[in-house]
């Protein structure tokens, strides 16, 4: 899709019209590394972005992700912003969609104008994301959602890719999960900046978070300059309490990183794995055409017979990369 279809939909898109924000997102999902019309869309939409507030929500399975998710999303509304919600499912194995999907979850909200809710499948994407993701985020700030929420899967130690898009980052945690303090030490726990310790009405609440300040302030004995302290809140998700603490945690965060500078910092960075994330993607599509001429089977049949080594081999095909 390009040219007056493509201007006409983000046009629509623009003024908040949920069939064209989901039909954006639909066609970047669709693509498949090598189609030009996930570029059309970003070149259509990139002049009208950079005003969303980007929240990532992250933390093993089991705290609660999605109905913390639902949770915030009511006291945001209470507060007139417009939200817009990427709930990121495992893959189907058969189909390649989202094995939750956004028509079962949050049904409060449906009909509410002021959001829009999509369920994305990573489709084998490690990280807790979908490579859509950051486009998805694109399209939504571009429709004048003031906040995108971005719920990843259950993650566990490495999977952190979340940090990579949002502007803050809360990671949650619950009582009673011997392994949930654990997994976040190795991973998670860097990329936070909120803590929440969901379903804190359970027995162990306050292990956990006595657990999470010992950890913060071994951390931050490391650092040196002005950092940001993370906070810990406590909230039962389901009865609604504790979320206004959240969202005044996540403003204050949120004017810390204007006064600092880091804002900015963070999405030149974003901007950099994505640009990185792109070439990538193309440069893995024009292979996968080497490979279907059979080029890099003429090549591994060298190094096999020994004319080549593996390394010469792979010079060979990133010249012939360079020069197609």
């Amino acid at each position: 899709m390009a040219g007056p279809d493509l201007d006409e939909l983000v046009g629509r898109a623009r003024e908040g019209q949920p069939r064209a924000v989901a039909r954006l997102i639909s066609l970047i999902e669709s693509d498949t590394g090598s189609s030009p019309q996930v570029a059309d869309i970003a070149r259509a939409l990139t002049p009208y972005t950079g005003r969303a507030r980007v929240v990532g929500l992250t933390g093993p399975p089991g705290v609660g992700k999605s109905t913390s998710t639902s949770a915030l999303l009511t006291a945001l509304r209470g507060e007139g912003l417009r939200v817009g919600v990427l709930a990121i499912d495992p893959s189907s194995p058969f189909s390649g969609g989202a094995l939750l999907g956004d028509r079962i979850r949050m049904t409060e909200h449906a009909t509410d104008p002021g959001v829009f809710i999509r369920s994305m499948a990573t489709r084998g994407h490690l990280g807790g994301l979908s490579w859509a993701t950051p486009q998805a985020v694109r399209v939504l700030d571009a429709a004048g959602f003031d906040v995108v929420l971005i719920e990843t899967v259950g993650v566990g130690q490495s999977e952190v890719d979340v940090v990579k898009l949002a502007d803050t980052t809360v990671v949650l945690l619950a009582p009673g999960m011997g392994d949930g303090i654990q997994a976040a030490k190795a991973g998670v726990l860097e990329i936070a900046d909120v803590f929440v310790v969901n379903k804190a009405d359970r027995d162990g609440a306050d292990a956990t978070v006595h657990d999470l300040k010992q950890m913060i302030t071994l951390a931050r004995r490391e650092l040196r300059g002005p950092s940001w302290r993370q906070p810990i809140v406590r909230t039962v998700a389901a009865k609604g309490e504790g979320v206004d603490e959240v969202v005044s945690a996540l403003r204050t965060h949120h004017e810390w990183l204007v006064a600092h500078g880091e804002l900015d910092r963070r999405r030149a960075a974003r901007a950099r794995e994505e640009v990185a994330a792109i070439a990538l993607r193309r440069l893995h599509a024009e292979l996968a055409d080497l490979r279907h001429g059979d080029r890099l089977g003429e090549l591994a049949a060298r190094v096999v017979a020994r004319e080549l080594d593996p390394f010469a081999a792979a010079d060979r095909l990133i010249g012939e990369l360079k020069d197609s």
